[in-house]
């Protein structure tokens, strides 16, 4: 556990280090208003607290790529702010293994974002991926702290800090640990399942002309989770997943994900119209497990490939990536166009050879913004090799959807993998992914209703399955596999926000899906319930003669029972399985949310209906109870000077 506490007194040392930057930039607070440059609306330096939310602004790197900065005030809304764990942020699309911070699967299936070469590893990613930092431009020095402490000793810290050195040049960071304990069996107070710490640095500069720009990050990440590999229940008896005296698979497995990038984007502007541009990425990724033979015995893993002691199973996928291109802007309509080659190499510990190869990419961009509110936008991108993606989107007052076409490799570790209960060489095919939205929206006084549907169809799809071993070659029961058949499915949904009697809100989101292929249900590989529900139901209002502004109410989920997909620790992934049904749980939340001045803060009550007998509880993963009952409390503090 040494390691753990290093870890805990790192994220200690970097809080420290942010607060006293925090008061480093009060000491250092400007004594005049700030320079016209920077579009400020300040007029009254005499005032207190002139810096705040409207005057700390915010955009995207798609946004300054664009050459529309599209700055906007701080979000300081209450509106959904205790929905803090990643499955709740993304609205139950993604389920996990009970505890915040386990491996993560999409409910439904989602075309790659590439067409490239990848590791393979999916299971941690959305704690990467979904962290990309946004950029600020500050009149003040701008720091946030969001803090959260959850029951059964989970928490997690999102700190924040950015200022302006000078009106052209930004300079900021972002901390967040995830400290959670163990749900089964949870030894000791600091006895921890998820411990993961992400970070990165990032700044921009524009030059005096505005001509050159420059955008740079770091971002790190090292994500580790103890792996219990479930609930030990011989008779697979549905009480015995949540009786509190169960015990946990594996006592002495740990899966690992670490991720770093260096990201570098510049630009000139040649001419009103017409700028060159050059992006730089250099990524390295390493997925790892490990296990100790001595308190985990091998008869727990359904093969042995490596007979050691200690299992140290370790993949490593880095790319070196370098655009460049060309782009500007016509009146309403932006436009690039770029070259771009990525070197890549994949290199596993038992294998003793290193995979590398180069990709060429040739591919644009376009989009045109009708008004504010209206967009049309496409791009394409082409790899060499026969590879390739192309996505479009249309968003207007009345109708927004969205196409994607990717022709993509299959993963790396899908393909060729070895470790010390693993092993499979597997020459398979491209994949072919489609991805199609569209939604009609309503907005007319205290209704808003969306009425639309998702179209997805996957060819020679990649997947892991549970099988029945041929043991006279090996005892492996999750292998991968590729389909020769076409999986597609319809999603019609409807989703709406209802006001009624002033300050009351009905929010419910349904979403039914029917596979439109011929297979028999042996065949399909794609595992979603037929029925998906969110619904929130709030009461909102402002009080103390404004000063409280509140919101309370319900959140609730739930799906139909189906055969969701289960997991394997020793490879981190989810694989199709046909033995165990998960049952349909309705998940309820009681929560209120509040801001005081600058200050937010929430009260949850997770899981209500598991408080009651005789409710059981569901199983998000099979063999892998969800999060019990239990309270959460969360607040976050703005500094602007």
């Amino acid at each position: 556990m040494s390691h753990i506490s290093l870890s805990v007194s790192i994220s200690r040392i970097l809080c420290l280090v942010v607060f006293l930057a925090s008061f480093s930039a009060l000491a250092q607070r400007q004594k005049t208003p700030p320079s016209p440059r920077t579009g400020s609306t300040i007029l009254d330096d005499s005032t207190r607290n002139i810096y705040g939310p409207k005057t700390t602004l915010w955009t995207t790197e798609k946004d300054l790529f664009e050459n529309r900065p599209n700055y906007r005030p701080l979000d300081t809304a209450i509106n959904n702010y205790h929905r803090w764990t990643y499955v709740e942020r993304f609205n139950n699309l993604y389920k996990d293994l009970g505890p915040m911070g386990t491996a993560l699967s999409s409910i439904f299936p989602q075309a790659p974002s590439i067409a490239g070469a990848t590791s393979g590893f999916e299971a941690f990613d959305p704690y990467y991926s979904t962290e990309e930092p946004k950029y600020f431009n500050t009149k003040s020095p701008f720091t946030r702290m969001y803090i959260i402490w959850g029951g059964n000793g989970r928490a997690m810290t999102r700190v924040e800090f950015s200022r302006n050195i000078n009106p052209r040049w930004n300079f900021g960071m972002n901390y967040r640990p995830i400290l959670v304990e163990k749900q089964i069996q949870r030894r000791q107070k600091g006895d921890y399942q998820t411990v993961s710490h992400y970070y990165d640095f990032y700044t921009t500069y524009k030059s005096k002309n505005d001509k050159y720009f420059l955008l740079f990050n770091y971002r790190r990440i090292r994500h580790r989770v103890t792996e219990n590999g479930g609930v030990y229940n011989p008779t697979n008896d549905f009480l015995g997943f949540f009786d509190g005296n169960a015990r946990p698979i594996l006592v002495g497995a740990e899966s690992e994900m670490y991720k770093r990038n260096i990201h570098l984007s510049q630009s000139y502007q040649l001419a009103k119209a017409f700028q060159i541009y050059h992006i730089v990425d250099f990524t390295h990724q390493t997925n790892g497990f490990k296990d100790d033979g001595t308190v985990d015995a091998k008869t727990l893993f359904d093969n042995v490939v490596i007979d050691s002691l200690k299992t140290q199973d370790n993949t490593t996928f880095d790319t070196n990536q370098q655009e460049f291109g060309i782009k500007g802007n016509a009146r309403k309509l932006f436009y690039s166009a770029y070259y771009k080659v990525r070197n890549y190499s994949w290199s596993n510990w038992y294998f003793p050879f290193i995979t590398t190869g180069t990709e060429n990419y040739v591919g644009g961009t376009m989009s045109l913004r009708l008004d504010s509110l209206s967009e049309i936008s496409g791009s394409a991108e082409y790899l060499l090799q026969g590879y390739y993606r192309v996505e479009g989107k249309i968003v207007t007052p009345w109708i927004e959807g969205s196409f994607k076409n990717v022709l993509s490799k299959p993963g790396f570790m899908q393909m060729y993998y070895k470790g010390s209960h693993d092993l499979w060489d597997n020459p398979f095919d491209k994949i072919n992914s489609t991805e199609a939205k569209g939604y009609l929206k309503f907005n007319k006084g205290p209704l808003q209703l969306w009425v639309g549907a998702t179209f997805a169809l996957i060819k020679n799809y990649v997947y892991f399955r549970q099988i029945t071993p041929d043991t006279t070659r090996s005892r492996q029961t999750v292998l991968p596999f590729q389909t020769s058949d076409i999986q597609s499915t319809l999603s019609p949904e409807i989703k709406a926000n209802i006001r009624f009697l002033n300050h009351f809100y009905f929010k419910p989101q349904f979403i039914y899906t029917t596979f439109l292929d011929n297979l028999d249900t042996l065949r399909r590989v794609l595992r979603i319930p037929k029925v998906f529900v969110n619904t929130q139901i709030t009461y909102e209002n402002n009080l103390f003669k404004n000063h409280l502004q509140m919101q309370a109410g319900l959140d609730i989920h739930w799906q139909s029972a189906y055969k969701a997909l289960g997991y394997d620790p020793s490879i981190q992934t989810f694989y199709v399985q046909d033995k165990v049904t998960v049952n349909a749980f309705p998940l309820v939340d009681v929560f209120f949310t509040g801001k005081m001045r600058r200050a937010r803060f929430f009260f949850k009550y997770h899981n209500l209906i598991q408080a009651f007998p005789p409710a059981t509880g569901f199983l998000p993963t099979p063999g892998y109870p969800g999060q019990r009952s239990l309270i959460d409390f969360g607040f976050d503090f703005l500094l602007f000077d």
